[in-house]
């Protein structure tokens, strides 16, 4: 997926994620992963990937540290794919991706909905600041900046006022 990223995006972590997860076997994959799915086999049978795919996929996951490759059986050699943590903290995007899908059904028309593990009631993901609170949702009260490591492109873009 580089040859998708501009130039000027390469410093944009925006960009960045969407090289490594952005693809729709990937998000796919990673939403099998974290239902518990961790053979080739698995993930072959549910998502109907077809194998050479689904080696690319995979191989790109592990490359990018998302997904462990772990042996799990010797004769014949057999592998798992298992999340790694810099891959279980891609659960939140890919709940808040799901839930922005759900959001524009109506509640009969979802066919998956997140709930509480202990209760079984429906929740309501959301993106807020972690220091206040807020919901994330308003450009106008949060906005990006240029950070410390910024070329001056992305300086010009994002300067304040």
């Amino acid at each position: 997926m580089a040859g998708r990223t501009r130039q000027e995006d390469r410093e944009c972590p925006l960009s960045t994620t969407i090289e490594h997860v952005g693809e729709w076997w990937t998000l796919l994959l990673l939403h099998d992963a974290f239902d518990g799915y961790t053979r080739f086999d698995q993930f072959q049978e549910n998502l109907g990937i077809s194998s050479s795919m689904l080696t690319s996929r995979l191989r790109d996951l592990v490359a990018d540290g998302i997904l462990e490759r772990r042996p799990y059986q010797a004769n014949p050699v057999r592998h798992e794919y298992v999340l790694t943590e810099l891959g279980r903290s891609l659960r939140p995007v890919v709940v808040a991706m799901a839930a922005w899908g759900n959001a524009r059904l109506a509640p009969e028309q979802r066919s998956m909905i997140l709930v509480d593990a202990v209760t079984g009631e429906e929740v309501e993901p959301v993106v807020v600041d972690a220091r206040t609170g807020r919901r994330l949702e308003d450009s106008g009260a949060y906005v990006f900046t240029h950070g410390p490591a910024a070329s001056a492109a992305m300086r010009a873009r994002y300067s304040p006022g």
